[in-house]
């Protein structure tokens, strides 16, 4: 695909016929590349179960949200990597380079052994996967922003860099057809078989009936990650058919390239220090309990002030970019599309193929809003769109979610009137996020606490240092705890099996809706089209009101990222703030939201964490971030 040689400078002139082409291409390249990201995120349920299966449910869950997470982690590395090289080689070639590495990570997913067949070598080789795929996008994103701005006319940046925008979306759309697609057709062709256990009996549900597996969830889900080679395919075709940047070339003739683009945009590496190597530290802290999330949040924004008062400039720039733009929209984001899925499949109750049907017309409702959004901020400033989208998301989302669950389930939402507590003294109760799976829950108040965390139960602690046994009480019915650790064979098996029990008969008087079949309440969709009834379209209609705040705060973030960057150290310069505040704040969102409601006994408590990042967003992006970039010619500090 050749470019026409064009004044770059000259941003005023209208887009010629090859740049939108340029545009184009660029944007359905980035769009299968999201398709592979994102299929595990819409599968991260099932994968779990394939994957961590000597690991109880409850920590089952976490686990499989912390492997999707852990693509994210490693984002900002993949950012300093190919960001660097995208400043120093170009482009093109760093396109190249990370759709590569996607797509074989993808695929390799797809023919990756379970659990059952390679033990605890499964689940790493799946998180190692998982890490190269982050790393990949790290790279991917800051290119393909960049590349769209540097073609953009000066007065249309916002609405053209919005198409990159979509592609995220159209990504996860993009999976959820095709997984919804091979669910149709694999559950149609093959029947249903018995869950077995690791000593191969067979699982039973609380009713006493026999668990069953569909053929979709057992092996069909690996079809998606298997069929993205042929993805791969098209996309290195389209790499291959496009130019380097003209901006990017003109930069190289006039030698105004940095040398050091990761110098001149983050400042000496005591910068990356603080910025990147600092917060892995408490990402890890968090994870093995050495501090809790309020401690180390503290400490992060501390160290944030600290690099800014001891960065350079540009680094000054990257962390104001994060704290007050990027960080609340990537809790906004990721609590609009991947919370909200795995809310709907695993808290109130809503089959996959349903979930995935009704959060397909979201986005198939809602995608155009990024454009819209994008060619807004092209006229009234991009700064002021993304954080009305954050204020309005920290304000509505504690009435959003329970309309969700009233509307998608009713008999749970129902069930919820009831009040349910746990009373056990303080030292019997456990952290229950335990993500490096080294802790076993044995006391009798976590056991009470992962039973009804399974079924969703909303129920409240009550602290009683003289209690020697937690007590569930369900309504007036009150069932006693045990202590797995001080019992062994036969005993354990009926203790557990009387315990579990008297919950679930206690908790189906109480109207919870413990068999799936029987709930004839909870919405279903029986085909791709099933949703017009007043249930489906309300659900739909709830789920596009999150996608169109995802299009506030996302549509105009890459037009706003490129303007705080001269062109010499563009890549770089975004790719960091961008990843670290999609990968870690956006990222461990569905794991840090689902621990936190686990452990506050409240289904909805995981919503703070999007809520206080977003609020904190508005305030720092009110008072530091620059306004009016939407106005400013991004060439014009091109040269040394």
């Amino acid at each position: 695909m050749a470019i026409a040689e064009v004044n770059v400078g000259d941003r005023s002139r209208p887009m010629t016929g090859e740049e939108r082409k340029v545009i184009m291409a660029s944007s359905a390249g980035t769009i299968f590349e999201w398709y592979d990201f994102y299929l595990y995120g819409s599968l991260a349920a099932i994968i779990g179960a394939q994957f961590f299966t000597a690991f109880p449910e409850a920590t089952r869950n976490v686990f499989a949200l912390l492997a999707f997470a852990a693509g994210f982690l490693v984002r900002p590395f993949g950012a300093l990597v190919f960001g660097a090289l995208g400043d120093l080689i170009g482009r093109k070639y760093t396109f190249l380079m990370t759709i590569m590495i996607m797509g074989l990570s993808t695929f390799l997913v797809g023919l990756l052994p379970g659990y059952a067949s390679w033990g605890a070598a499964a689940p790493i080789i799946l998180i190692i996967l998982r890490m190269l795929q982050g790393l990949a996008l790290g790279g991917e994103y800051g290119g393909a922003a960049v590349y769209v701005a540097e073609h953009a006319p000066a007065n249309q940046r916002g609405y053209f860099t919005a198409f990159i925008q979509t592609t995220a979306t159209l990504g996860l759309l993009l999976s959820l057809i095709v997984i919804l697609s091979v669910q149709g057709y694999v559950n149609g062709n093959w029947a249903p078989t018995a869950v077995l256990d690791a000593a191969g009996a067979i699982v039973m549900n609380p009713d006493g009936t026999e668990k069953m597996i569909k053929a979709f969830d057992l092996w069909g889900w690996r079809i998606p990650f298997l069929a993205s080679i042929g993805l791969l395919l098209i996309s290195l075709y389209i790499r291959l058919q496009m130019n380097e940047s003209p901006a990017f070339k003109k930069m190289k003739e006039e030698g105004a390239a940095s040398k050091a683009p990761l110098r001149e945009a983050f400042g000496p590496g005591r910068n990356a220090l603080v910025l990147l190597i600092v917060p892995i530290l408490f990402v890890g802290a968090i994870m093995t309990g050495t501090l809790n999330s309020s401690i180390a949040m503290i400490l992060g924004i501390a160290f944030a002030v600290i690099a800014v008062i001891w960065g350079w400039r540009n680094a000054k720039i990257a962390t104001i970019a994060l704290l007050g733009l990027v960080a609340g929209q990537a809790v906004v984001w990721y609590s609009g599309q991947f919370y909200a899925l795995f809310f709907m499949q695993n808290v109130i109750k809503v089959d996959s193929f349903t979930a995935n049907v009704l959060v397909a017309w979201s986005l198939i409702l809602g995608t155009g809003g990024f454009l819209f959004f994008g060619a807004l901020s092209d006229r009234i400033g991009r700064k002021p769109i993304i954080l009305a989208g954050c204020l309005i998301a920290a304000l509505t989302y504690n009435f959003v979610f329970p309309l969700l669950t009233r509307t998608a389930n009713p008999a749970l939402y129902v069930a919820h009137q009831t009040p349910v507590t746990v009373t056990a003294s303080p030292e019997d109760c456990s952290f229950q996020f335990n993500p490096t799976g080294t802790q076993k829950f044995t006391s009798s108040c976590d056991i009470a606490k992962a039973t009804l965390a399974r079924t969703s139960v909303n129920y409240t602690t009550v602290e009683d240092p003289a209690a020697t046994v937690a007590q569930v009480k369900v309504g007036e019915t009150v069932i006693a705890s045990y202590d797995s650790a001080t019992l062994t064979g036969d005993d354990l098996k009926t203790t557990t099996a009387a315990f579990n029990k008297g919950v679930n008969d206690a908790l189906t008087a109480a109207g919870y809706p413990l068999s799936a079949d029987a709930n004839t309440t909870v919405a279903r969709a029986q085909n791709f089209f099933d949703i017009f009834t007043g249930q489906k379209i309300t659900i739909v209609l709830i789920l596009t009101y999150l996608i169109l705040l995802v299009t506030m705060v996302y549509g105009p973030i890459a037009a706003m990222l490129v303007e705080l960057f001269p062109t010499r150290i563009r890549y770089s310069g975004l790719s960091l703030p961008y990843h670290i505040g999609n990968g870690w704040f956006g990222g461990l969102m569905p794991a840090t939201a689902f621990a936190i409601s686990a452990q506050t006994g409240n289904v909805y408590g995981g919503l703070w964490y999007p809520i206080i990042i977003a609020a904190a967003t508005v305030v720092i992006g009110i008072l530091f971030v620059p306004g009016d970039t939407h106005k400013k010619d991004i060439f014009a500090d091109d040269a040394k």
